[in-house]
């Protein structure tokens, strides 16, 4: 099982609010977003954009609560032409961030052609690269995870719905096709679900690339929804499609149990992209860390 010396567990805002849908709101401050992070148990946050962007500042703000930065989310649009510039300068603003912050996690994904932010059906307009593309991407990455390794840093690849690393195929591809000691794996147990994999099969081929891990559970109901009803991502979201840890349909204790098998050390950060005004959020981080106290033992 996992050891509670080498693992943290954190949370994500898209408990309160979305980042890539602004109308999924009810208005919770930034505040009362990590007060309740903190009340419910867990140890950390990745970042959103309600947060301050002085690091200074908000560093004062998260140790007020015991909480650490679990991560910043660079995109990347390796797959883009000319788009290799504006990718970098991102990357290292963020790379300058969680140095600042005292992190270790890079997290990034290639957006480029993703449906994820689009009004469109997700399956049937997810990026689909060509091997040109796939080359500037992995070749890409294996760039950034040097700059990352040579700052002290680690690049955790996300792998997601509406991208061209999206279904197990695809992630399979860019793990063959990327350096193993500078490119990471961030493994999110409900985008591979969703997306048809088998989250514990991935742990068991992937162990040893994993440093960092986005964990939530799935409705398949919602997923089927998703094919028969052709929903873009959003939609599904509203819907339902993710819940925090043990409140859904996937097998959380075996994702949990492979993760410990293969000795993961890092960040477990609990994550349910949903509707705060369906899904209340202090309740939903406090089922997920009960959850997780029940399984773990800690």
């Amino acid at each position: 099982m996992l050891d509670r010396n080498k693992v943290k567990l954190g949370i994500t805002p898209t408990l309160w609010w979305n980042d890539d849908f602004p109308s999924i709101d009810i208005g919770i401050t930034f505040g009362q977003c990590v007060s309740e992070m903190a009340l419910a148990g867990f140890e950390g946050c990745s970042v959103g954009h309600k947060y301050p962007t002085d690091p200074a500042v908000l560093k004062a703000e998260l140790d007020l609560r015991g909480l650490q930065v679990t991560e910043p989310w660079a995109s990347t649009f390796f797959t883009i032409n000319d788009m290799e510039e504006h990718t970098l300068r991102g990357f290292h603003q963020q790379l300058d961030f969680i140095r600042a912050m005292g992190g270790t996690d890079m997290v990034v994904a290639e957006l480029g052609g993703s449906a994820h932010p689009l009004p469109v059906a997700v399956f049937a307009n997810k990026a689909v690269y060509d091997d040109r593309q796939w080359d500037a991407l992995t070749i890409g990455l294996n760039k950034l995870g040097g700059i990352a390794k040579d700052a002290g840093m680690r690049l955790c690849y996300h792998h997601h719905m509406g991208t061209g690393v999206m279904t197990r195929p695809e992630l399979d591809r860019l793990m063959e096709s990327t350096d193993p000691d500078v490119v990471h794996l961030l493994f999110d147990s409900g985008h591979m679900a969703f997306a048809g994999g088998d989250p514990v099969d991935v742990v068991t081929t992937y162990g040893a690339r994993i440093k960092h891990v986005h964990l939530k559970d799935v409705r398949t109901d919602i997923v089927k929804r998703a094919h028969d009803e052709s929903l873009s991502f959003q939609e599904a979201v509203e819907e339902g499609v993710f819940t925090v840890p043990g409140d859904g349909d996937l097998d959380m204790s075996a994702i949990l149990e492979a993760l410990g098998e293969a000795d993961f050390e890092g960040w477990l950060v609990v994550e349910a992209e949903q509707d705060p005004a369906k899904a209340r959020p202090l309740e939903y981080a406090m089922k997920a860390r009960s959850y997780l106290r029940e399984v773990l033992g800690w």
